[in-house]
């Protein structure tokens, strides 16, 4: 007995493809989640009377290799007042915190996971 099954030839050419889409999909996303989490740490930390240059320090990279892409987000040392990063966002013995990286972090985390949900529900 031999069973058929309609578009089964269309799924798998759009499960070969997946791998092409995915990498493209995910590129752009981790772009976009580094300019959101550079953004939300500049807009956090503005305002912060002894380190009013601190937040156009805030910067990000990123890196594109065969199978792996990479953001880095944060203060750049070679830019004015870049090397406060450390002490503004952990404090220290004679500062509180003034936690900026992090919760950046943390408000891109569920728009992160939607976006990659999304690239998977568009290759299915």
């Amino acid at each position: 007995m031999m069973l058929e099954a309609d578009g089964l030839d269309a799924l798998v050419a759009d499960l070969a493809g997946a791998p092409v889409k995915v990498q493209a999909g995910g590129i752009a996303i981790i772009q976009r989640g580094a300019l959101n989490i550079k953004r939300d740490a500049q807009r956090f930390s503005a305002g912060i009377g002894h380190a009013p240059h601190y937040p156009r320090s805030i910067t990000y990279e990123t890196t594109v290799r065969v199978g792996d892409v990479e953001a880095v987000i944060g203060p750049d040392k070679d830019r004015p007042q870049g090397a406060l990063g450390n002490l503004l966002e952990f404090g220290s013995s004679n500062n509180a915190p003034i936690s900026h990286l992090g919760p950046a972090l943390d408000l891109e985390g569920p728009r992160f996971v939607k976006a990659l949900g999304d690239i998977a529900g568009d290759i299915l």
